[in-house]
């Protein structure tokens, strides 16, 4: 038997979750399928829960254009819906003279972005902000912020179901091919069925390039490759010596290991990274020894001992260890041919930051 729905998303995750929220609002019968038992048990649940800027992507890209118009658009939704959040600010901080050249590159660039109220300051009006920095000079951003991700996806769902849509668990999507009337899905778990589609979006996360080569009909070159960059953080035992995020100057291959709090005011620091072939969880203890170095640049003050292991994010890259970082792919029928039809690689951070924002792009081009 076969049943049919207007558009399937597959993945539950916040970009899979932001996507269904958007066809269901357009009054389109939305199902969100999702292999797991619950919602948001991949990337979304790994990860710094920040609510990020949008200064570090090149101008022309995907990831800047919605992670700043992602923004604003977050910043309301939480709002709406009493999701908790805080818009806490971060400082980008410069430990010496090359890194305050590198700091106004990055200045230029969110400029050219229209990141909102980014503003360049001295090491000492920085310090007066957080005392405990040392820094020679800094960026500051008012627009950054953390949110509470489980909240926010709970939130989505709501508005999905309260507009008709719906969520089925433990129904993961094994393959599908291009039908006369659609896209014919074959959904496993315990009630197996076969699901004629319209539309269909694969926000499969970890899953999105396997789920892509299991749908016959799609060129293979349109499947990017998949690697796993894993991200380690820890806390920080007592004291948490800053009251904003703090960020020093990217590193190549990253963001640098950075201080972070959450709603509840945990200090930690990370991530590093660590590139993997398969998905793993744990985070190994001696890690936390090379990030005494990086944090002291900034934080002369971490006393030895006072970092304990926390937990591991696992993001979907396109690009291998050395290769230059790739955009957001949002692949859809125009670019393979397959009506309907709408993949998604290799949407790692600033991706909750850029959800809503993505979302609205993928209900404008599978109308």
């Amino acid at each position: 038997m076969t049943d049919r729905v207007d558009c399937a998303v597959i993945g539950a995750g916040v970009i899979g979750l932001a996507v269904a929220r958007a066809m269901a609002l357009a009054g389109l019968e939305v199902v969100v399928l999702e292999s797991a038992d619950a919602i948001g048990t991949g990337t979304s649940s790994r990860n710094s829960e920040v609510i990020h800027a949008g200064m570090y992507y090149p101008n022309d890209s995907l990831k800047a254009r919605f992670c700043v118009e992602g923004n604003g658009l977050l910043r309301e939704f939480l709002a709406a819906h009493g999701v908790a959040h805080a818009m806490t600010g971060k400082l980008i901080v410069a430990a010496d003279e090359a890194e305050e050249q590198r700091l106004a590159g990055i200045f230029d660039n969110g400029q050219a972005n229209g990141v909102v109220g980014l503003e360049q300051m001295s090491g000492s009006r920085a310090r007066a902000m957080e005392p405990e920095l040392r820094c020679c000079a800094a960026l500051w951003s008012p627009s950054t912020g953390i949110l509470d991700t489980h909240g926010y996806m709970l939130a989505l769902l709501g508005d999905i179901e309260s507009h008709g849509g719906a969520l089925a668990l433990k129904s993961p999507v094994q393959g599908g091919r291009a039908g006369e009337n659609g896209i014919l899905l074959d959904v496993g778990g315990t009630e197996p069925c076969r699901l004629e589609c319209r539309r269909v979006i694969n926000a499969a996360g970890l899953g999105a390039q396997r789920l892509a080569a299991a749908i016959a009909g799609l060129p293979a070159e349109r499947v990017p490759p998949l690697h796993l960059c894993k991200g380690n953080y820890f806390l920080l035992s007592g004291r948490r010596p800053f009251s904003h995020l703090v960020y020093p100057v990217p590193e190549a291959g990253g963001l640098g290991v950075h201080f972070t709090l959450d709603l509840g005011g945990q200090g930690r620091f990370g991530p590093d990274v660590e590139w993997v072939e398969r998905e793993s969880y744990e985070v190994d203890a001696s890690r936390g020894d090379r990030f005494y170095a990086s944090i002291r640049r900034y934080w002369p003050g971490l006393p030895d001992g006072a970092l304990r292991p926390g937990y591991a994010g696992v993001r979907p890259k396109i690009q291998g260890p050395g290769q230059a970082a790739c955009d957001f792919v949002i692949d859809g029928p125009d670019d393979h041919g397959i009506p309907g039809l709408v993949n998604l690689f290799g949407i790692e951070s600033p991706g909750i930051t850029a959800s809503l924002a993505i979302a609205r792009h993928v209900s404008e081009i599978l109308p």
